[in-house]
């Protein structure tokens, strides 16, 4: 979900083009002792983390950023006969039926599957994906906009459509970014298969602006991030994650002593990524080594502020600026994969329909 100094420190998920990273762009999974990791563009993992899983292998880690969720689900998806690597990471809950509807992996049970947290464990029969991290999408708020004017920040779905909060919240699109789809997802708890469409009309008119990803959203129109202010960001209100405050002071030039944003807890939508061993991986021994490497404590610990989510192996640490900083929402609101997958590509239609048109 996140990487990258905080200026792409994606403390989520997006969806753009193909970058390469790290040695350059023409490594092949046929070299045995090279793995590809196919991912989103907030893969991120410490130096001295990855060189020892390269150290006791043998293996090298060649990684191909693809963007957002959703664009890399869906160019993995494309490209599945002749896949770019061996191992996928980033495909999250509100994608996965479309994933494994379409064959993208291939069953593997990683070691280390019996210490993932039991709400995280899915696909128990056939194991094509490892459950890898969780975090909350919630909406996030400049605290000093609010405090300027003398404002309350809204707290819950209900309280965006208030004409108090016009034309303060940004959001990302839900056809083409995860936490957009995350959002419109979690609306659809909240208010039902009834229901949700009659907010999303408030929200259109009450001025919600729609983005097409995270990282526009987050760091060119959102008011209160530090790339937001210095690109001009004139919306105090931004749908991201709960892990994001916590971001912000820890990448700030001068650690402030409370965070400069804060969450509305009753937006959250629960979100977990999963990773993968490729149908048609050339190098399925090293894609399983990389695999259990995912869910070792070493890379568990590592992972929260490298992409500022939290692990779901048991027993891994979390670290004491998301206690003090950007606390798991207590009661988000979440959705049966089935019923995800029976209901995401017509919700995303309509909604497009509705709030783009």
């Amino acid at each position: 979900m996140q990487n990258k100094t905080f200026v792409a420190v994606a403390v989520g998920l997006g969806l753009i083009g193909l970058s390469a990273c790290g040695a350059g762009g023409g490594t092949s999974s046929a070299d045995s002792k090279t793995v590809t990791l196919v991912s989103h563009d907030s893969w991120a993992v410490s130096k001295n983390v990855l060189q020892d899983f390269e150290n006791k292998t043998g293996y090298k880690v060649h990684v191909l950023k693809d963007g957002d969720a959703g664009q890399a689900v869906n160019k993995a998806i494309l490209t599945k006969d002749n896949p770019q690597g061996d191992v996928f990471f980033g495909v999250d809950n509100t994608l996965l039926s479309r994933a494994l509807d379409n064959g993208l992996f291939q069953p593997y049970q990683a070691k280390g599957s019996d210490l993932v947290l039991p709400e995280y464990r899915v696909d128990q029969a056939k194991h094509r994906v490892t459950p890898i991290d969780t975090g909350d999408i919630c909406v996030n708020y400049d605290k000093a906009y609010f405090a300027q004017h003398k404002l309350t920040p809204p707290q819950s779905f209900a309280d965006l459509a208030e004409p108090a909060y016009k034309n303060l919240l940004v959001t990302e699109n839900a056809a083409t970014s995860s936490p957009g789809l995350g959002f419109l997802l979690g609306s659809a708890a909240r208010f039902g298969d009834n229901g949700w469409q009659d907010y999303w009309k408030k929200l259109k008119a009450n001025g919600v602006k729609v983005v097409d990803g995270w990282e526009q959203a987050y760091y060119q129109e959102f008011s209160g991030s530090s790339e937001g202010k210095k690109a001009g960001g004139d919306r105090p209100l931004v749908v991201s994650y709960a892990s994001s405050p916590p971001a912000e002071v820890i990448y700030a030039k001068k650690r402030p002593s409370t965070a400069p944003t804060g969450v509305a807890h009753g937006t959250c939508f629960q979100q977990t990524e999963y990773a993968g061993l490729l149908s048609n991986a050339k190098n399925t021994k090293g894609g399983k080594a990389f695999l259990d490497f995912l869910l070792t404590k070493e890379f568990q610990d590592d992972m929260p502020l490298n992409m500022y989510v939290y692990p779901v192996r048991e027993g891994a640490q979390v670290p004491p600026e998301f206690m003090k900083y950007g606390p798991e929402a207590k009661n988000p609101e979440t959705m049966a994969p089935g019923k995800i997958a029976a209901n995401r590509d017509q919700w995303v239609k309509s909604w497009t329909s509705l709030v783009l048109k």
